[in-house]
Formats: structure tokens, C-alpha cells, sequence
């Protein structure tokens, strides 16, 4: 069973118990973490260094945290940032647009194993991997993390009809998209 959020936070500004309570909130969280990510730049690998950098700056401001927001929107916000974080690095590597990365995380959907073109979901993955940017992420959050507009909100730091549009728009490409491939 987890412990609350307060209860993690109590335990981590305990100076005897910081380091158990650092621990509870990797295991809380870790998963949800790791597919939010994984969702955004698609290979395990890159998912796992970009959890652990995500961890690594919790460990780092946890103290701070000012529970204005409830602790998952603070991690998925620090996992969000990581992530594009990570992305604009590879786009830099490769000086080439955010389509050819797109295009690039969309080849690399098609040569992982555990993905069966035939399949619907491996569809729907390349699909939201032809949508821009800010549409993936509010496309992932909402229809993965299910994740209501008002804590999105809060997460990528902007209004709510302006993340609605985001994911209405995405939600009519990726229907466009299936029923022609």
C-alpha cells in the first residue's frame, strides 16, 4: 500500500527518514512516470535515462516543493520538461526539424518488437507520432494519463480551452490518420 502524498512529503523533510521517503516516491510513481515518458520518446532506453534525470531533479527540489499543486502534477511537470528537454537534444544532434524526429520516433515504433503492425495500438502509436508536438503531449496526458484539463493546466502552464482545442484537434488527426492507413 502507498502512503499519502503528505505523508511522503513529512517523511522526506524528516531528515531521519529522507532518504525512505525519496524511495516511497519513486515506487508511487516510477511507472506512471516511465510511460509518460516512454509515450513521448518512444525507445526504452531513452525513457529510463530520462526517468532517472526526472528522479535526479526531484531529489533535488522536493524540499522546495510547495505543494501549491498535488505532488504528481509537480513530477509530471519536471517528466514533461525532461522529456522535451531530451527531445530538443536530439533534434539539436541532428539539426533537422521536430518532423524529422517525429518521423524518426514514428520509425522506431515500426522496429520495436514488442509492436505489431497489423495491430490497432501500434497504429494509433504511429498516429500520435505524426502529430506536432504540443498536440502529442495533450493527446498523451488526456487519453493515457486520463489526466482532467485543469491539472494539464497546471502541468504544461497554459489555459484549459487552449489545451481542449489541442486535444480536439490531435483527436481528429489521429481518427483521419487510422481510417486512411
Amino acid at each position: 500500500m502507498h502512503l499519502s502524498d503528505q505523508e511522503l512529503l513529512a517523511q522526506f523533510a524528516n531528515p531521519t527518514t529522507k532518504e525512505k521517503g525519496y524511495t516511497a516516491v519513486i515506487k508511487k510513481y516510477q511507472e506512471k512516470l516511465y510511460w509518460h515518458i516512454r509515450r513521448m520518446v518512444i525507445d526504452h532506453s531513452d525513457a529510463d535515462d530520462v526517468l532517472q534525470n526526472t528522479f535526479i531533479k526531484v531529489w533535488k527540489g522536493l524540499e522546495n516543493f510547495r505543494e501549491d499543486s498535488q505532488l504528481y502534477t509537480w513530477l509530471y511537470r519536471i517528466a514533461t520538461n525532461e522529456s522535451l528537454s531530451f527531445l530538443a537534444q536530439q533534434q539539436k544532434r541532428a539539426t533537422v526539424s521536430m518532423d524529422v524526429v517525429g518521423s524518426t520516433l514514428e520509425n522506431k515504433i515500426k522496429a520495436d518488437t514488442n509492436f505489431d503492425g497489423n495491430r490497432l495500438e501500434w497504429k494509433l502509436q504511429v498516429a500520435i507520432q505524426s502529430l506536432p508536438e504540443k498536440q502529442r503531449l495533450v493527446f498523451n496526458l488526456r487519453y493515457y494519463d486520463a489526466l482532467p484539463y485543469e491539472e494539464m493546466s497546471k502541468i504544461l502552464d497554459t489555459s484549459e480551452g487552449a489545451l481542449k482545442a489541442s486535444y480536439h484537434h490531435a483527436a481528429k488527426k489521429i481518427e483521419a490518420f487510422l481510417k486512411e492507413n
